[in-house]
């Protein structure tokens, strides 16, 4: 690959982890398993999912306006099952938990506004999840990076054809 195919490669991935519920350790098991090397994958990946749940967090009340705006003040009362659930990890393991196992099922951006909502300090849930983040990142990458090399595609990425640009 040419110099920009690995930018447009790295401009996708960015995006594409900054984009709620496409979360960094999906973004960088698709990167590897695609043939970009692993370490700048991991990188912009995190950046990215990062950097938006970052922006969440910081304007958490201007995100609420606008959420209470299109959705009318009934619907803020109403609570769904993934409140509930989120309310329920938040009463038994705190924000330590709900940090760390939110991400895997409702995606940490989402996570992130349910922490900011239960009563946690922005300071506090930003240091969380970006523990957080970081950590399922970097399990996600060791567990594709020794799944493929156990299946034996080392030098070749298992969606190189698919996306390579002759």
């Amino acid at each position: 690959m040419e110099f920009l195919d690995y930018l447009w490669a790295y401009f996708i991935v960015f995006v594409f982890a900054a984009i709620p519920f496409f979360e960094a350790f999906g973004v960088i098991t698709l990167g590897i398993l695609a043939g970009l090397p692993a370490v700048p994958v991991i990188l912009v990946s995190l950046v990215g999912n990062i950097l938006t749940v970052l922006l969440l967090i910081v304007f958490i009340n201007k995100f609420k306006e606008w959420r209470r705006k299109r959705k009318g003040e009934e619907a803020e009362k109403q609570q769904s099952k993934r409140a509930v659930r989120a309310q329920n990890l938040w009463n038994k393991f705190g924000m330590p938990g709900l940090a760390f196992i939110g991400p895997l099922f409702v995606g940490s951006h989402l996570t992130a506004f349910m922490c900011v909502t239960l009563g946690g300090q922005k300071k506090r849930t930003s240091i969380w999840m970006v523990s957080s983040i970081t950590v399922w990142g970097i399990v996600f990458a060791l567990l594709t990076h020794f799944g493929v090399d156990f299946l034996g595609y080392e030098d070749r990425g298992v969606l190189k054809d698919l996306i390579q640009v002759d």
